[in-house]
């Protein structure tokens, strides 16, 4: 079968990315290159006419075929030019606009006030702010957030489309420098958020004017009265309302982190992102109605697509959405029309259609994962079910009728033939009133079990064909997905029909919905009960590093020609089809066992200091491979406290670190002390990878560290207690621990800067000093306690994120670094790192390397040398520069 819209969608593809290739991206600004490029592509189009015009179709294609991936490069280009002198971006990278200090920002409300489980969220559509008593030109998005106080009197009364203004520090969304590092504000930029805020009080924000009716204010309103009316019908089940607000409404915002993850551990988490299967049961929930309500095929139409387009409307036109609908109304004409669509034709024209209006939605992991799941189903799971199980299927409809046996293949007749047999010796032996019953229910439940296989072999070639992607994006393997998503899709296919009738009924019947969403509860009940119980089984699920690009290369490669062989007839298809299904599994292996080596540099110690924003991260590495992670960040949200919804560097940054070069396994985990910035993203840490030892300082009464320390229990890690002078030795690597002071007495109530590990590493004639926050009372006893040959070291960790309190004169000088290395937060409210100590470090003739400015900073030393190398470029650091250091120029650090 001939492909075209395949053949297209694929070379315009490959001209986006082309154009993003950074060689050619670069060209993008030229104007004359872009006049060029548009100039080649209309040559093209002409000299294709005119090959198809004298039948010369290879001609013809070939041009064709280079015209689309010119198209494909200057649709990038297009995307990649600067944005507008006026957008708030280049204010703040041109200095026009200082964030240091709240600003008056003026601008339009996108949507109503969004309630979320710690207050409220507001989207504005800026235009304008205030700075240095004059107004400037704003284009751009910002989000603000506002968690009201018990005194606070509330928001006014804000409706979308309104004018504002509002007081508020804003600063660009936080990211993490590292390799491999979750980019969040790449991730609100596709959303249209560059800048995001927190509103002190309900008194900064003003009302300017009232928004005048038109469509969109009014979507938006429906879109919040569909919220409330979830809360409302289920406000005895907040865990339902949550996961519905989701499937239905595609608001994850009252879904809690942990339920969230279990989705994901289960390979279900599709069902709370609104797509494909949720869109796909509306429109047949829709096409069902316009039949039993004897609709003609133009008014069946007309309705299913009218009602769809006004759900889309409502939910927000989000990409996934956007997709799916699209699909479905190319699937819905194309019956109207009574054409048999190829459905990975079908699937080419809507991703060309939304390439062609935004190129840039090819590096989208959602759009990448879409479309390939559409291509596993096409092209893989559904000529093998055309073949093995379909012509099975078939043979149920009208089996007792012998005259239709001649209009099925061999084995498909034989099947009938054994069935009838089969309901026959049952009748004979059971009571005429129930034996055609017996035969019903046999053949139904044949039926039953070849629906379930089929959603079975969709499953599996949905899970392997998307393993690459998964484990490059997720770093997830989810074995139990097969099965739980043969309870999950089914359930989910009746959760969404069943939901959108109780909230259609809520606007005009509340009774009538109240009833309705009785059974509807329970459903979803029993969709987080499966979820939740597979979620609980032992090494059903676990992370893993993302796959080299060549066994992703070899596995796609494996794929297509599979994919091709199943649709070409040849003599020798069988043998070649399992040739190549064995080398697609094969790598499917490989991508989900990573049986490689993690990159390391042999003979030399490793220390990274992660960017975790204002919290501490390093990673050590011995010269034969042992592994040390000292401290996981955490967002700061009060000393001991947890934040269930805030931003995890565990997570997003550390994670994602490790796995980038490779590591499964890390020998210790060592906790400095139990304050948040430290411990927040160690639980992360300790769910994804297998850890030998978590090492502890002092024991404090703190949940979090009790938390931590359940969880280390929970997966059997062995917690040891560090103290002064316990040392350690890895390989050439001596390790000492320089505090806390040993301690008889009962845990202390809260934990203390001063309750720091700190910790001495010494490899050759060179030596790290990693003090975690120790300040200058702890400083004291340690100057106190050792001589200077015990202190001195290459590099130091400046202490407590470059507090004044920390690093004092005489521990320098006793420590006498080259390298001062401060892990702090861009921005931070606390004035890290102090100015003070900057000039300490700047006379002492220390170079300074700090998270927020170089992002994650990597030290690598031997006997002969010490390098140092920045995620952000730095400046190249050599052990006979470091003899000579001067005062560092802090603008270019």
């Amino acid at each position: 079968m001939k492909l075209p819209a395949v053949a297209i969608t694929a070379a315009f593809a490959c001209g986006v990315a082309l154009g993003l290739w950074p060689p050619i991206s670069r060209l993008a600004t030229s104007h004359s290159y872009l006049a060029g490029g548009f100039l080649s592509a209309v040559l093209l189009v002409i000299a294709g006419m005119i090959s198809l015009n004298r039948a010369r179709l290879a001609g013809a294609a070939v041009v064709s075929g280079v015209s689309w991936i010119l198209l494909g490069v200057l649709g990038a280009w297009i995307c990649e030019q600067p944005v507008p002198s006026s957008h708030v971006t280049r204010l703040i990278e041109s200095g026009r606009i200082d964030l240091h200090t709240p600003l008056r920002w003026r601008g339009t409300l996108r949507d109503e006030p969004t309630r979320l489980p710690w207050g409220f969220g507001l989207e504005i559509e800026l235009d304008g702010v205030d700075y240095e008593n004059s107004q400037l030109q704003a284009r751009g998005g910002l989000r603000v957030s506002f968690s009201p106080k018990p005194d606070d009197l509330g928001l006014p009364d804000l409706h979308a489309g309104d004018a504002v203004s509002v007081i508020a520090q804003a600063r660009r969304p936080q990211i993490f420098r590292d390799e491999g590092a979750f980019d969040r504000r790449a991730y609100l930029a596709t959303q249209g958020i560059d800048l995001v805020a927190t509103l002190r009080s309900p008194a900064l924000i003003q009302q300017l004017s009232v928004a005048p009716p038109s469509t969109g204010t009014v979507l938006s309103h429906t879109r919040h009265r569909l919220r409330d009316e979830v809360d409302s019908l289920f406000d005895g089940r907040p865990e339902v309302a949550a996961v519905l607000r989701a499937m239905l409404l595609g608001d994850r915002s009252f879904v809690e982190r942990d339920e969230a993850v279990d989705f994901q551990k289960t390979g279900v988490f599709h069902v709370l992102v609104v797509a494909g299967l949720h869109v796909g049961a509306l429109a047949f929930f829709l096409y069902w109605i316009a039949r039993r309500l004897r609709l003609s095929r133009s008014a069946t139409m007309v309705f299913t697509l009218t009602l769809l387009l006004a759900y889309v409307a409502v939910i927000e036109q989000r990409p996934p959405v956007l997709r799916a609908a699209l699909m479905a109304a190319i699937v819905v004409l194309g019956g109207f029309f009574y054409r048999r669509l190829d459905v990975l034709n079908s699937a080419a024209i809507a991703a060309l259609v939304l390439l062609v209006a935004q190129p840039l939605a090819l590096r989208d992991s959602s759009f990448q994962l879409t479309f390939l799941a559409i291509g596993c189903i096409a092209g893989l799971a559904a000529p093998w079910l055309e073949r093995n199980v379909q012509p099975y299927a078939g043979a149920l409809r009208g089996w007792r009728d012998v005259t239709r046996d001649a209009a099925h293949e061999p084995r498909a007749a034989q099947f009938r033939i054994d069935l009838r047999s089969t309901a026959g010796w049952l009748s004979a032996k059971l009571p005429t009133r129930i034996a055609a019953r017996v035969e019903n229910g046999l053949a139904g439940g044949i039926g039953l079990t070849l629906r379930a296989w089929q959603l079975m072999v969709l499953t599996l070639a949905l899970q392997i064909g998307m393993l690459p992607l998964m484990a490059r994006d997720f770093h997830r393997i989810t074995l139990a997905a097969p099965i739980v998503n043969l309870a999950a899709v089914p359930l989910t296919g009746i959760v969404v029909p069943l939901g959108f009738l109780t909230l259609g009924s809520a606007m005009v019947l509340p009774g009538l919905a109240r009833i309705i969403a009785v059974p509807l509860s329970y459903i979803t009940l029993m969709l987080l009960h499966i979820v939740h119980w597979f979620a609980r089984l032992p090494k059903w699920s676990y992370r893993i590093p993302g796959p080299h690009l060549w066994l992703v290369v070899a596995f796609f490669v494996f794929a297509f020609l599979l994919t091709a062989i199943m649709r070409i007839a040849h003599p020798l298809q069988q043998r070649i089809a399992s040739s190549f299904s064995a080398g697609l599994v094969a790598c499917s292996l490989l991508i989900a066992l990573f049986p490689f080596s993690a990159a390391r540099s042999a003979g030399r110690l490793e220390l990274s200091v992660l960017d975790v924003g204002q919290g501490d991260s390093l990673f050590v590495v011995s010269p034969h491979g042992k592994t040390m992670l000292i401290d996981g960040g955490g967002a700061f949200g009060g000393f001991g406290g947890q934040s269930n919804h805030g931003i995890d560097p565990g997570e997003e940054a550390v994670s994602p670190y490790l796995w980038s070069r490779g590591f499964q396994r890390i020998d210790v985990v060592a906790l400095t002390h139990a304050h948040q910035d430290h411990l927040g993203g160690l639980a992360a840490v300790l769910e994804n990878f297998r850890v030998g030892r978590l090492w502890i300082g002092r024991e404090v009464h703190s949940q979090a560290l009790a938390n931590v320390e359940k969880l280390a229990r929970d997966r059997k890690i062995w917690i040891e207690y560090e103290t002064r002078a316990n040392t350690f030795a890895w390989d050439d690597v001596r390790g000492k621990f320089l505090w806390p002071e040993p301690s008889s007495a009962a845990a202390s109530d809260a934990a203390k800067n001063d309750d720091s590990l700190v910790l001495r590493l010494r490899y050759a004639d060179r030596a790290l000093m990693l003090p975690g926050d120790a300040e200058k009372e702890a400083e004291r006893e340690i100057l106190l306690e050792n001589g200077e040959d015990e202190l001195q070291a290459e590099v130091l960790k400046i202490g407590h994120h470059g507090s004044k309190n920390s690093t004092t004169a005489e521990f320098l000088a006793a420590v006498k670094p080259r390298v001062a290395i401060i892990s702090v937060g861009e921005d931070n409210p606390y004035g890290h790192p102090n100015a003070e100590l900057l000039q300490r470090l700047a006379n002492a003739g220390v170079r300074v390397l700090r998270t927020d400015r170089n992002g994650a900073v990597h030290i690598l030393m031997d006997s002969k040398r010490l390098e140092v190398r920045c995620f952000v470029p730095c400046l190249p650091v050599k052990a006979d520069d470091l003899q000579q250091a001067q005062a560092p120029d802090h603008d270019k650090n």
